[in-house]
């Protein structure tokens, strides 16, 4: 369930909570047999500190991944990415895009510079061009850890727990470091949350069959 379809059960828990009288409406019978208690405990407090609204910036740069890399333009790519790291740790996250922007340029084939192009804009709270670097990286390496664990740190600012926990759990399997540890912290429990209130839907669905 991603964080629009809980927004959407939470208002509805909300509205029953607020006009009882609800649970009246053809549509909703199976609700009659409810206790108010079993409402109030349906509704979902999740951990919601570090989501952002999604980004809508023109997609990325990406280069041509076909194109034939020569060592010449691996190097060059290679200076590019240095510039970027050094830029990284000075802070200057957007000189940072440029430089690993201008390395995949010149190397398109590359799945580490899209993954690290990717864990800049995680930095830059930009989730969905995270998104399209890390599915870029994975797309051209199918066992990039850093791929899958980006992704699953831009799921997890979007609030896409349930996605955001499968791509960490598998980043953790190929390459496990403490980041990942430290993100499913925060992420497991609002999927447990997620799952027993789908759980409990379920039940009251069929209890109105």
């Amino acid at each position: 369930m991603d964080a629009a379809k809980v927004a959407e059960l939470r208002e509805f828990v909300s509205k029953c909570k607020s006009n009882p009288s609800l649970i009246h409406t053809p549509s909703l019978a199976f609700f009659k047999s409810l206790s108010p208690k079993e409402i109030v405990e349906s509704d979902i407090e999740l951990d919601a500190t570090d989501v952002v609204e999604p980004d809508n910036d023109p997609p990325q740069k990406m280069g041509n991944p076909s194109v034939e890399v020569t060592e010449e333009m691996q190097d060059a790519a290679q200076i590019e990415k240095s510039k970027a790291l050094d830029a990284i740790s000075e802070g200057k996250l957007d000189e940072a895009i440029d430089h690993i922007t201008e390395a995949i340029m010149l190397n398109p084939t590359s799945a580490i510079l899209k993954a690290t192009r990717a864990s800049v804009f995680v930095k830059l709270n930009k989730p969905n061009a995270a998104i399209r670097d890390a599915n870029a990286a994975l797309e051209i390496n199918p066992d990039s850890a850093k791929g899958y664990k980006i992704r699953g740190m831009a799921k997890a600012i979007l609030g896409h727990w349930e996605e955001a926990a499968s791509d960490l759990h598998v980043a953790s399997k190929l390459d496990y470091d403490e980041e990942i540890g430290l993100v499913l912290k925060k992420v497991e429990p609002n999927v447990r949350k997620i799952e027993s209130i789908a759980e409990n839907m379920n039940a009251y669905i069929k209890k109105g069959r």
